[in-house]
């Protein structure tokens, strides 16, 4: 074998080598990429809505657009809430509803008037289900979730 056999193969094993490791890095960062985009799906998932009620004759009816529901859903008065209560007593802050151990939880916020589960004053977090219904002044919300 001649040294110019030698030295092409030494070449061909030599540029084989640099692609595949290209490859590894690009196969690697396509993964990190997936990972990334899955994280940021699952950050901006709805997992239902808030629909807004209002109750005439003793019945609730729709009155707006529904509100998408994000693991962590402020409501209140500030415009910087995820849903804005445009009542004078809403606190700029008033509640949360929040995602924690797959379980749905409403937490008033040290408001001054108060918030209520199912016509039932809340003091402390509590959890909700389907179909429940958040008051804060005047207006009430259902929270519809998907399944």
């Amino acid at each position: 074998m001649s040294l110019n056999t030698v030295l092409f193969f030494l070449r061909l094993l030599s540029a084989s080598g640099l692609l595949l490791f290209l490859g590894m890095i690009l196969f690697f960062l396509w993964k990190e990429y997936q990972s990334t985009m899955g994280q940021l799906h699952s950050s901006r998932r709805t997992y239902g809505f808030l629909v807004p009620l209002q109750e005439i004759d003793g019945v609730y009816t729709i009155i707006g657009e529904k509100t998408p529901l994000f693991p962590l859903t402020s409501l209140g008065r500030n415009p910087t809430n995820s849903v804005k209560v445009d009542d004078s007593f809403a606190s700029g802050e008033h509640a949360i509803v929040a995602l924690r151990d797959g379980q749905w939880w409403l937490e008033d916020r040290h408001s001054k008037n108060g918030t209520v589960l199912n016509e039932m004053p809340i003091t402390q977090p509590v959890v909700m289900t389907n179909g429940d219904i958040i008051g804060i002044g005047s207006h009430r919300f259902r929270l519809e979730l998907e399944r």
